[in-house]
């Protein structure tokens, strides 16, 4: 197994960042262990960073780790991107994944943007801990959650946390439709060229600058 390749820089998980580093040593201070520290960030991200669909674009800054620092804010794959990068700033190997998933509890206006509920490319971060790669999705943070009444994905550095397969009185929120696999940095001109086919419309509402907020959306809707 190539761990180095998971523990060096690269250009969206861009461990050595020192904005990225100065987050990932305060975040874990204190931590007795590499479990311990990697829970401790995928908290961190989950909940201070929080997901905005609408905080997006074709700029790669958009796909990368510190750039979704800075802005404090941004959407599965930088936020899967941050995550990674943090840990690797740490020594603990990581990397992304990627799955097609449907999504049941999305807002309206998001759907329509989309034209669907299949949302590609959905980001996660795998981590090499204890010997073995653990999955951990830190897209949805806490208060967006309790906005769709969606239980969160919690992280225990030893089990996979991936997609909330029901919400709250047992609704489905995500299923998967496909894996596209896992990679040492974001494949941003892959998922760029995908975007672009699969969703015009978002892309040129967030290129317009016209963002909506996201979180004044979530509600959960009986329907589902």
């Amino acid at each position: 197994m190539n761990l180095p390749q998971y523990l060096a820089p690269g250009e969206f998980i861009d461990s050595s960042d020192p904005d990225v580093r100065a987050f990932a040593q305060e975040t874990t201070a204190g931590a007795p262990d590499d479990v311990a520290r990697a829970v401790q960030l995928y908290y961190a991200v989950r909940d201070a960073i929080p997901y905005d669909p609408y905080y997006a674009g074709e700029a790669r800054s958009y796909f990368r780790a510190s750039d979704c620092l800075r802005a404090q804010r941004g959407f599965c794959i930088p936020k899967a991107a941050l995550l990674a990068a943090a840990a690797r700033s740490l020594g603990i190997p990581a990397r992304v994944g990627y799955a097609d998933v449907r999504n049941h509890l999305s807002s309206k206006k998001l759907l329509e943007l989309l034209g669907g509920d299949l949302f590609i490319w959905h980001g996660y971060t795998e981590l090499h801990l204890d010997g073995r790669w653990v999955k951990a999705t830190p897209a949805f943070n806490l208060s967006l959650c309790q906005r769709f009444a969606v239980r969160p994905l919690e992280f225990d550095g030893r089990h996979d946390s991936l997609f909330h397969e029901f919400a709250d009185g047992g609704r489905r929120h995500m299923e998967y439709v496909s894996q596209r696999g896992h990679f040492p940095d974001v494949p941003y001109d892959a998922i760029l060229a995908d975007l672009k086919k699969a969703y015009p419309r978002w892309l040129a509402l967030v290129a317009a600058g016209r963002h909506r907020d996201f979180a004044r959306e979530a509600r959960p809707n009986p329907s589902d």
